[in-house]
Formats: C-alpha cells, structure tokens, sequence
C-alpha cells in the first residue's frame, strides 16, 4: 500500500481501486441526511463498496486509533499553551471530537477498504 493512494483515497473519499468514482454519495460530509451515506458500487469500476454484512466493523477500529490520536494531539497542543484545567481541556476536547465525527467516520472507512483493495491503474481508464 502507497501512502499517497491512500491518503488521496481517503481525503478526496474516492474509490480506491480507481481513483475516479466516489464512496460517498455528496462530498459534503456535514450534509446529515446524505453525507455519511456510502455509493453501494464504484460509478467508474464497478467495485461493491459493500463486499458483505458487517465488512466495515473493523473501521470502528480504525476511527477508534483516529480518534485517540486526535486526543492525543489535541493534549500536546493544550499542555504546551500552559493552561492546565482539565475541565476546559475536556470540554474543548469532546467539542473537537464532535465536530470531526464525520470526517472520521468517512476517513475510517476509506483507510479500511484500502487495507483489502489496492489502487490498479488499468481501472483508470
């Protein structure tokens, strides 16, 4: 697996076989009612997103390791400006975490197909 595959893959939610077709139906993931909604097949190659039930259990995994390393990252940052409450640490902390929920639960999922499906460039054209 090529890091930049996946990470263009994931931050740009397109198929990772091809590149070209879109796992999510709308790119806005703050769209609550279409945004977390994932295309059933690849437009461009055909590939089932959905390769059998409960395929994506993993990713809860995946966003459980994104999430702690948001947490953790969020603590070096917060302890370096020298205000020390945990109280607004917390608070400040769960506030971030909320607001990137749908940006981890797409990029969870993106990581986790990438971990079973390869980029082809023969499926580009």
């Amino acid at each position: 697996m090529v890091i930049t595959d996946l990470l263009y893959s994931m931050v740009a939610n397109k198929c990772p076989r091809c590149h070209k077709g879109k796992m999510f139906e709308i790119n806005n993931p703050y769209n609550y009612k279409r945004g977390l909604k994932m295309n059933n097949v690849c437009s461009r190659c055909q590939l089932n997103f959905n390769p059998e039930p409960w395929y994506y259990f993993g990713a809860m995994y995946v966003s459980y390791a994104l999430t702690v390393g948001l947490g953790v990252l969020w603590w070096i940052g917060f302890s370096m400006s020298g205000d020390y409450e945990f109280s607004t640490f917390f608070i400040s902390l769960a506030l971030v975490i909320f607001a990137v929920s749908p940006l981890t639960f797409r990029w969870s999922r993106a990581i986790w197909l990438n971990f079973f499906i390869r980029y082809n460039k023969e499926y580009e054209y």
